[in-house]
């Protein structure tokens, strides 16, 4: 694009409001316009410049603040519908059919229409995640559309401007001095004393403090971008891992979000407080029975071995013994295993017992694993149990057929069939816990003798690199939080005209009232001329209300 060339000589990048140089105006607008935008000292940006390519396009899309801001409403509204029913993470369901039972049976329509949506899984979901990154990606391109022309600007700007610059500033004021030298040495001593930085070139001053408060918008940009970058980073295997594991006492099980890593529950183990113990929790024990002091799992840590078969836990070596209790968790690798709940006396096998209906005498007994039971059972007589179906959690019949709620053992149900010396054919019998169904009058009956139960540890595996990311992007936008709010960029403008002319100017990004009364400072130590606010309402001379700032 073609350079526009000031009055002054400077030639000045496509774009450019107010000259790098001397602050005249290079557009018409600013040349019609009372007062001038000082938000990126009218240099030219990127996105106002470059209009032609494709690139230059996204560029100009992701530098629009409105666009900015229709993203973040996006995100947060998209966010706020994750948290209308639970998430995946918090739904007690193996599968998928399961979790779409879980929200059509607890929300109805509502929870269909949620799951199929994939509201569900709303944080892990590549539509959340995309609009996360262009989040970031807006952040990032406006940032830099803004940043660069200012700093190239703040750092450039001259010392002495153009008496059309300084007319067009909102606090503005000229008028004759009896010594305009004298009263621009007055001016450098005072504003030294209110801790300026003073420049002084051909009888031109400019004052200036708190220039680093310009940056804390982007410190604080910085920091976000660093926060998305540690969310993003939690979609990627091995950054974050948040998995829960249910382990059966003398389970060994591959942990899960930890490829490579096998435990074994050795055993679970809970104390409780007593009314002798502690006078304070006798009526809560009165009320709930029992309140846990504490609730450990004892369990060995293993690790494939290098000829190991992945996923499977045939050849494995130790790695560690622990028992792990409440707040103190099993840590490996980076990984960190937590006890976080349990649960008692699961059904783990039951015996059963064949009995003779016209004699009453027993043919034996057997027993079924219930989390891995045998096709077939033989008894010392030659009787052989063939088990045809197995409903873990047994939950009555449906349309003629039996169905579990559950692939948990909670209230195991059998179909046996029994192939006895006397009855070669084998008999039917439908056996649970306190229901026997015959189709046809039986000779023989199956009964339950007794069960064998385990308990279950709530074990919670978290690792997370992205922590420390997190934690940083944190504290450096808060940084530029503190940056921008406490801190004001202040200039002024001090110069000398004909015959004792001078003019007076200055610009803060806000606070003005501050920098109204430290400019009346100036003015009252070096005798300057008056100034007016152009924002005020009355318009009025400064040294008419001087009383009132001094007051």
């Amino acid at each position: 694009m073609e350079k526009i060339k000031c009055q002054c000589g400077h030639e000045n990048p496509f774009g450019t409001i107010l000259c790098e140089a001397c602050g005249r105006p290079q557009t018409e607008e600013a040349k019609k316009s009372k007062t001038v935008d000082m938000r990126y000292e009218g240099s030219a940006r990127r996105s106002q410049t470059y209009k032609r390519t494709i690139i230059d396009k996204i560029w100009n899309f992701f530098s629009s603040v409105k666009i900015g801001v229709s993203i973040i409403i996006a995100v947060l509204v998209t966010s706020a519908i994750g948290t209308i029913f639970p998430q995946k993470l918090y739904v007690p369901a193996n599968s998928e059919a399961e979790l779409a039972e879980y929200y059509e049976r607890l929300y109805g329509f509502f929870g269909v229409i949620y799951y199929k949506l994939g509201f569900h899984d709303m944080y892990n979901s590549w539509w959340f995640i995309t609009l996360i990154g262009m989040l970031g990606t807006s952040i990032l391109i406006a940032s830099v559309d803004r940043v660069i022309p200012l700093y190239k600007s703040l750092k450039q700007q001259r010392t002495k401007r153009h008496p059309s610059f300084l007319k067009r500033q909102r606090v503005y004021g000229e008028g004759s001095v009896v010594d305009a030298d004298d009263a621009l040495k007055k001016s450098e001593e005072k504003l030294k004393e209110l801790r300026y930085n003073v420049k002084v070139e051909d009888g031109a001053i400019l004052a200036e403090k708190n220039r680093f408060s310009r940056w804390g918008p982007y410190v604080n940009h910085t920091g976000l971008l660093i926060f998305l970058g540690a969310v993003l980073l939690r979609g990627i295997p091995g950054f974050y891992v948040d998995e829960t594991l249910w382990l059966r006492e003398g389970e060994t099980l591959e942990i899960p979000g930890a490829p490579g890593y096998f435990i074994e529950n050795h055993g679970f183990s809970m104390e409780t407080y007593s009314d002798e113990d502690n006078k304070v929790f006798e009526k809560a024990i009165e009320r709930s029975g029992f309140i846990e002091k504490n609730f450990q799992t004892d369990v060995s840590l293993y690790q494939k071995a290098e000829d190991g078969i992945p996923g499977q836990a045939d050849n494995i070596e130790h790695v560690k013994d622990y028992s792990i209790v409440v707040n103190k968790p099993l840590t490996f690798d980076g990984y960190s295993i937590f006890q976080m709940d349990y649960r008692t006396d699961e059904l783990k096998a039951m015996t059963f017992q064949l009995t003779e209906k016209a004699s009453g005498e027993s043919r034996g007994e057997f027993t079924v694993d219930l989390v891995n039971p045998e096709i077939a059972y033989e008894l010392s007589d030659g009787t052989v149990f063939e088990l045809k179906d197995y409903y873990p959690d047994y939950g009555g019949f449906e349309n003629g057929e039996p169905v579990s709620k559950s692939p948990l053992p909670n209230n195991p149900a059998f179909f046996f069939k029994m192939i006895t010396p006397e009855k070669p054919k084998g008999e039917i019998s439908f056996v649970a816990i306190r229901q026997t169904v015959e189709a046809e009058e039986n000779d023989f009956q199956v009964n339950f003798v007794s069960a064998d139960t385990r308990n279950i540890s709530g074990l919670t595996i978290r690792k997370d690199k992205t922590l420390y990311l997190l934690l940083l992007g944190g504290i450096i936008f808060m940084i530029g939080v503190i940056q921008g709010s406490y801190w004001n960029h202040r200039r002024i403008w001090i110069q000398k005209g004909e015959n004792n002319e001078v003019f007076i100017a200055s610009h803060t990004n806000k606070n003005w009232f501050s920098l109204k009364k430290e400019m009346n400072q100036v003015k009252e130590y070096a005798g300057l001329p008056g100034y007016e606010d152009r924002e005020d309402k009355d318009s009025f001379k400064e040294e008419e209300d001087s009383e009132v700032w001094n007051s």
